[in-house]
């Protein structure tokens, strides 16, 4: 659909862009990345035919673009320039029209079922059908934007310029009109090629980005070929770490700021356990970072509290969630900065150990429960569901973890709490074989982020022999005063 091969050019006898190569096929979505005055809006200019290079061409649909005639250009690219701040005192709906000039035939031209319907549509696609007989100069910014992107949308040509399209807009109006975009790229074969400024964005909703760096092409390819930490700190001179989108197999990228925490209490110690009625909680005086697999506020965050509560062997798990927050609120904890967790066992009973080491100290806690303890092995054999019998651990690290530190932290508890149902020797009834853990088992490894950084968390390393001892002294202690209790 649009080739670019080898151009060159700027503005009089100023260079800005030089030797871009790049093509977009028909239904592909391309985002132009780069920092301000890298030339992204020169390159959307020449590539739109406003501006012509000093060399190399701009091909549409294999044919150079000076070779078309100016109303069959329009017929096959649309562009839209970054939005100015006067607006003509026309309509929502005349302005919108204006993009079925290229379609009109003759001097008297007739307005078509055709041309009604394409306007009626991107107006309805932009969400400004509502505003048809306001003056442009009555809308807000992020309004004005919408019935440009409308008036692009209403030319229906195959290949759409647009030069930061989600600029002015609202989230909600920014995610309308990319998602739009998309499908229209998906559904309906356009193509477009858009400049952002939102990198997340960018990555999220293209096919294909290209990186521009003081008018040249510093990568270009699919978003996780292109945003990499190392490329982006280069190109924007700014601190970032990416990750995964939770939904979207596209790359996120997260800003890290330079400035200097002010300095205060960054340990943690046994002094911020409490305890409850019916649970067990740490409460910290700032957020620590936290991998978890509990039933509230799971996964990797920041979190400044954990409770582990005691419920009731008839509970209804299937309401877990609602539940389990009101509960929360209840007990005077903040939702959205508390981790929590579950179990049958009385949180009394929980067994509580310190360890110092040279890296810091560390804080183990366990519950446990094994009356349905099983074997993982010959888990496949079970046809019931049997939520009962858990082993809550919570491993706290004055110390900072990598996000791999973490993972590993996670997975030398997990072999320290199967070491010691193996030396209590819990069996599995239904197998009669030695038990790995429980149904419903959950696991907390949480670091203040503060003191020595520390890669890896394996069992080998200083971090990772303290976890497995703490894990394994403190798992066996509990099943032991768990089988005292069922005596």
């Amino acid at each position: 659909m649009l080739k670019v091969e080898h151009i060159f050019g700027g503005y009089h006898q100023t260079p800005i862009i030089h030797d871009i190569s790049f093509q977009v096929g028909k239904g592909e979505f391309l985002g132009i990345l780069g920092p301000n005055g890298c030339g992204k809006s020169t390159l959307l200019k020449m590539i739109s035919g406003i501006l012509n290079p000093t060399s190399g061409t701009v091909f549409i649909d294999g044919v150079p673009i000076e070779k078309h005639s100016p109303k069959e250009l329009a017929k096959k690219m649309t562009v839209l320039p970054q939005i100015q701040s006067n607006a003509f005192s026309t309509t929502v709906r005349e302005t919108v029209e204006i993009g079925r000039y290229p379609h009109q035939t003759g001097f008297f031209s007739s307005w078509s079922e055709e041309d009604e319907k394409a306007v009626v549509k991107a107006m309805e696609l932009t969400d400004v059908r509502k505003y048809q007989n306001t003056n442009l100069e009555f809308l807000s910014g992020g309004e004005r934007q919408r019935v440009f992107i409308a008036q692009a949308l209403a030319q229906s040509s195959e290949l759409l310029l647009l030069d930061e399209p989600t600029n002015h807009l609202d989230i909600a109006h920014q995610k309308q009109i990319l998602d739009m975009l998309r499908q229209e790229v998906t559904e309906h074969g356009m193509t477009v090629v858009a400049v952002f400024h939102d990198i997340n964005l960018a990555s999220l909703y293209c096919d294909r980005l290209l990186l521009m760096e003081a008018g040249r092409v510093k990568a270009y390819g699919e978003p996780h070929e292109v945003i990499i930490d190392r490329q982006i700190m280069e190109v924007y001179d700014a601190r970032i770490s990416t990750q995964a989108h939770p939904e979207q197999p596209k790359p996120q990228m997260a800003i890290l700021p330079d400035f200097e925490v002010p300095e205060k209490e960054t340990m943690v110690s046994l002094s911020n356990i409490k305890k409850g009625e019916d649970y067990i909680a740490f409460i910290a005086d700032f957020p620590l970072k936290v991998l978890s697999s509990a039933v509230h506020n799971a996964g990797m965050g920041w979190y400044r509290a954990f409770i582990n509560r005691t419920v009731p062997p008839e509970y209804d798990i299937e309401n877990v969630q609602n539940e389990f927050l009101q509960y929360l609120v209840h007990q005077g904890f903040s939702p959205t900065n508390t981790v929590g967790m579950m179990t049958a066992v009385d949180t009394k009973k929980a067994v509580i150990r310190e360890y110092q080491a040279s890296f810091g100290s560390l804080i183990v806690i366990v519950t446990a429960g094994v009356g349905n303890a099983i074997d993982v092995s010959l888990a496949y054999e079970r046809k019931a569901f049997q939520p009962i019998g858990t082993i809550n651990t919570w491993v706290i690290i004055n110390g900072k973890l990598s996000d791999e530190a973490f993972v590993q932290g996670m997975m030398t508890a997990t072999e320290a709490k199967s070491k010691a149902l193996q030396s209590e020797n819990v069996m599995d009834k239904l197998t009669n074989t030695i038990a790995t853990g429980t149904p419903t088992d959950s696991l907390l490894v949480a670091a203040t982020q503060q003191g020595e950084y520390m890669q890896y968390a394996g069992p080998i390393t200083e971090v990772g022999k303290m976890i497995a001892k703490g894990v394994y002294e403190a798992t066996v202690e509990a099943i032991q005063i768990y089988k005292r209790e069922m005596e």
